[in-house]
């Protein structure tokens, strides 16, 4: 799933949440520097996502065509809560929304060597990965 697709499943999914209270693209909340993402408000805190995409191993861009491949879906876990972090929130929403083009999602704050940045990888099932960071 490329970022433009992914910027539109997950404004689907988070218009679909009962815990969020709002989203709009990068791009309705005005922001021309980065041009996939979102804006999610889940109570009164907003988060701002920056999506960029890897396309598989061995894919160039240049007749690329970003066909879902399916599989099995991420495990669901926990649905999101108003009082997660917005990594965790966005990461159990993705996770709920049982999409089976989605493989595994990774929050950047549990790995082993965690990096200061909040963000997530989300791996699909046709080997691209989008990275999803706030800022």
């Amino acid at each position: 799933m490329r970022p433009q697709r992914f910027s539109d499943f997950v404004v689907d999914i988070v218009k679909n949440s009962p815990t969020a209270d709002g989203v709009r693209t990068l791009a309705e909340s005005g922001d021309t520097r980065h041009p996939f993402g979102v804006v999610v408000t889940v109570g009164t805190a907003e988060s701002r996502w920056q999506f960029t995409g890897q396309l598989p191993e061995g894919a160039k861009h240049e007749g690329f065509l970003d066909e879902p491949v399916t599989g099995t879906p991420a495990p669901a876990g926990e649905p999101p809560r108003k009082t997660d972090s917005p990594e965790a929130w966005l990461a159990a929403a993705l996770a709920q929304a049982a999409s089976p083009e989605i493989a595994s999602v990774e929050r950047w704050s549990t790995q082993p060597e965690a990096v200061s940045q909040t963000g997530l990888t989300v791996t699909f099932h046709n080997g691209a990965r989008v990275f999803a960071r706030t800022f």
